[in-house]
């Protein structure tokens, strides 16, 4: 082993990370198309159907999205009918983002997906709830370094 392994790409963490990321969002895709999105949309829609309504800001914290890079894909989802958009009445600075019937019809349509993609995964149920596991933990700990 010499001086440099530890500067070889296959041993850093961040493009591990990165090229599994990107791996895993290319065999979302054949299955984010039938339903005419995006995968960054479909984790906005996960959210929301999960959560209801959220306003903007706490929807960008629980995607770790700034409001740059949501507003626009926001602003999309409801040119497609997926969601509104609305001031608060108590905080004319805060926009509260909800589903529109054709966004919650989206979550019927679109309920095959997780177990889809683990059966596309050559991981065992076990080894991917270990990784789940390891990644919220290392997400947690690194976002938790940086406040």
């Amino acid at each position: 082993m010499n001086d440099f392994d530890h500067m070889k790409l296959d041993r850093q963490l961040c493009f591990l990370l990165y090229a599994s990321s990107r791996e895993m969002t290319k065999l979302y895709k054949p299955l984010l198309n039938e339903l005419n999105i995006t995968y960054p949309q479909y984790v906005t829609l996960l959210l929301l159907w999960e959560h209801g309504q959220l306003t903007v800001k706490k929807m960008g914290e629980l995607l770790y999205l700034d409001s740059g890079t949501l507003t626009p894909m926001l602003k999309r989802m409801e040119q497609h009918g997926f969601i509104k958009r609305e001031r608060s009445s108590d905080d004319e600075r805060s926009v509260i983002v909800s589903l529109t019937p054709t966004g919650v019809e989206l979550k019927e349509k679109a309920s095959h997906i997780p177990m889809e993609m683990m059966t596309r995964t050559p991981l065992t149920s076990e080894e991917l709830k270990h990784l789940s596991d390891v990644l919220q933990s290392f997400l947690q700990s690194i976002t938790n370094e940086m406040k």
